[in-house]
């Protein structure tokens, strides 16, 4: 199963790619001008970011999406990658999904500080994977001092299209029927299927054909939970169950890096969200927002059902990247907001969320728009902000930056607002509980 990826021929970098400097953190055509970093590696990529009309539109629309990296160009790009870095980049296949596609993992650098982050979890969020591939080009390429300094201090860890069938197919969920998980469980048998059973129709895409799961409610912090027939089919405010094979490779790939490192220092989720959201300080159409885990405090109090993760729960350190993230974006020009959830917002099933109960940081990204809203348009600007986002993070990681940041001024970022189109649009096709 853990085998290199080496069998893929080679094949020509597209432009995107040929970044060998500090990757996509030129400040967009767009933008009004910033003061550049200090940082003299962290040079500007070649290409600027197209301008484009601001405009939106939440109705699904049958949109191309062959701009963007479809599963056998990011097989092919991850094999270049682990070629050119002469070693630097490891791929391993660490799992299948449900269809039989492998699963990746491209690690680079061999620091203590452990940086893992994973893409299209929902199938239709897409240039999070394009972020991820530059970002992999860079550290293994570039003899910076930047470069070098990262990959000494962090290893970092990527897996790009952890849903690979869901992405395939242009769609949040993957494909996998219940009668296939009770199959797999067949403690299972007679039971309803879980809450996050995807069923009917979704964002455009009709799942009566093929059924699958939003995947992003599927996570347990007891990482050894098996499923109960008494936990099913659950409801959102609990813990998921590891249902799927693509949820339990990403179990299995933290649970490898912290019997290896010790710890795994932070997570990510590249996510998309809707088409119209806004920033509420200058109402300007956003670029990327950012989160930390949306967990009740009082929920971690003594008795309270959280109660035993009192003591591990990274609610602070989560919030101190997710403000490093945002000021990366914000300083080369993007327009990050703070994603705001309620205090009573309650998601245990999320990957971010019973990660930072075991101790991890954990951020959401979520790039303003899907495939079925946005198609290639803007991918390139978007790709550019999630891409200066993770290497601040990085930075600040690495350094120890990150440390210095008061967790609390987190609520002082601007927010996010969304016209009554956008919100209609979350509530009817993705529940109140959208990410």
């Amino acid at each position: 199963m853990h085998s290199s990826l080496r069998l893929v021929p080679f094949v020509s970098v597209p432009l995107a790619f040929a970044v060998t400097v500090a990757p996509a953190l030129t400040a967009p055509a767009s933008a009004a001008p910033v003061q550049a970093p200090a940082r003299a590696s962290a040079q500007a990529a070649s290409v600027q970011a197209p301008a484009a009309p601001e405009e939106c539109s939440e109705e699904p629309r049958d949109l191309p999406t062959w701009k963007f990296i479809d599963y056998d160009e990011m097989r092919r790009e991850l094999a270049r990658i682990e070629r050119a870095s002469r070693g630097r980049v490891q791929v391993k296949t660490v799992g299948k999904s449900n269809r039989g596609r492998s699963i990746y993992t491209a690690t680079v650098g061999t620091g203590p500080k452990t940086f893992l982050v994973n893409s299209e979890i929902h199938g239709n969020e897409k240039t999070g994977t394009t972020a991820l591939l530059r970002i992999l080009t860079w550290l293994g390429t570039s003899d910076s001092r930047e470069a070098r300094r990262l990959r000494s201090t962090i290893t970092f860890v990527a897996i790009p299209k952890i849903n690979p069938d869901g992405a395939e197919l242009d769609r949040r969920g993957n494909d996998n029927a219940w009668s296939e998980v009770q199959q797999d469980f067949p403690q299972l048998a007679g039971r309803p299927p879980a809450w996050n059973y995807l069923n009917t129709s979704l964002q455009g895409d009709d799942y009566t054909r093929k059924p699958g799961f939003d995947l992003n409610r599927d996570f347990n912090p007891d990482l050894n939970y098996v499923p109960k027939p008494e936990d099913v089919p659950g409801e959102s405010a609990l813990p998921g169950w590891f249902l799927n094979p693509e949820s339990q490779t990403l179990r299995n790939v933290y649970t490898g890096l912290r019997a290896r490192k010790g710890k795994v220092d932070v997570y990510v989720d590249l996510h998309h969200q809707g088409a119209c959201v806004r920033e509420d300080a200058q109402n300007r159409l956003l670029d990327v927002a950012v989160d930390y885990p949306p967990l009740p405090d009082r929920f971690f109090e003594p008795g309270q059902k959280y109660a035993r993760y009192a003591d591990t729960y990274a609610k602070d350190f989560s919030k101190q990247l997710a403000i490093s993230a945002f000021k990366g974006m914000d300083g080369r020009g993007y327009i990050p907001a703070r994603y705001p959830h309620a205090p009573t917002r309650d998601l245990p099933g999320q990957a971010r969320c019973s990660l930072a109960m075991i101790g991890t940081g954990t951020v959401l990204f979520e790039v303003r728009g899907q495939t079925q809203t946005m198609g290639h348009y803007r991918s390139e600007r978007f790709t550019r902000a999630v891409t200066a986002g993770l290497t601040s993070m990085l930075n600040d990681l690495s350094t120890g930056r990150v440390h210095g940041y008061d967790p609390d001024s987190f609520e002082q970022l601007p927010g996010t607002v969304e016209d009554a189109a956008a919100t209609a649009y979350r509530h009817v096709h993705d529940g109140p509980d959208a990410e």
